[in-house]
């Protein structure tokens, strides 16, 4: 008999609540403020300020923490075929952090984002063997191997947009969350995150399903 496939290298749970806060729900948007500034301060790139004959002109680094660490991932596996481990592990917890902030304005939780407790998104990436695993040269090109499914992400994305729309209308009247609508906007996240894992963590060079599917 064949075997099983084995889980996607990057996996996405959210557990589904029965009811939802209807007041948290109304006011998400302000009250995701003070940490989507956190979030930003850790990711933001530097600012340079350069004086030029009295005017003063700002000039902004190249795409901050993301950006860095995307092209340092990159540059390590081609040159020296390693991915460190201490590398992985900050790249895991910030991917974390990032999708509680986006479950939480997707009406996904509502559990204020934890900078450090994983609570109602679980998030999970492996460890690559990058010898064993990874192509050194791959990493080159699988921003243009993904362009397909950026293409659908685009699309998908949209339809989530108004899903959570139609969700916060629902939990206003209703306090739940449809269940359908759920799982479509918790499948794009999903989606999302195994295309990151391969085009940009670089974890794994296992092509992402075209699937919302666990």
């Amino acid at each position: 008999m064949p075997e099983a496939p084995t889980a996607y290298p990057a996996r996405l749970e959210v557990d589904y609540a029965e009811q939802h806060d209807r007041v948290k729900t109304f006011f998400r948007l302000v009250l995701v403020i003070p940490i989507a500034i956190v979030y930003g301060a850790l990711t933001a790139g530097a600012t340079q300020t350069v004086y030029e004959q009295g005017s003063e002109t700002v000039t902004t680094s190249s795409g901050g923490i993301v950006a860095g660490l995307f092209l340092a991932t990159l540059l390590m596996i081609l040159f020296r075929q390693r991915y460190p481990r201490w590398w992985f592990d900050f790249a895991l917890e910030l991917t974390r952090f990032s999708t509680r902030i986006g479950a939480y304005v997707g009406l996904l939780t509502d559990q204020y984002p934890s900078t450090v407790e994983q609570q109602a998104v679980h998030l999970d990436l492996d460890y690559p063997e990058v010898e064993r695993e990874l192509n050194r040269w791959l990493p080159l090109v699988k921003w243009f191997l993904a362009i397909p499914h950026f293409l659908i992400l685009v699309v998908l994305s949209v339809g989530a947009f108004f899903a959570v729309v139609a969700a916060w209308f629902a939990i206003l009247f209703t306090g739940r969350y449809p269940r359908g609508l759920f799982d479509f906007v918790v499948g794009v996240s999903r989606w999302w995150l195994r295309v990151q894992a391969y085009a940009v963590l670089l974890i794994t060079d296992r092509y992402p399903p075209f699937s919302l599917r666990a």
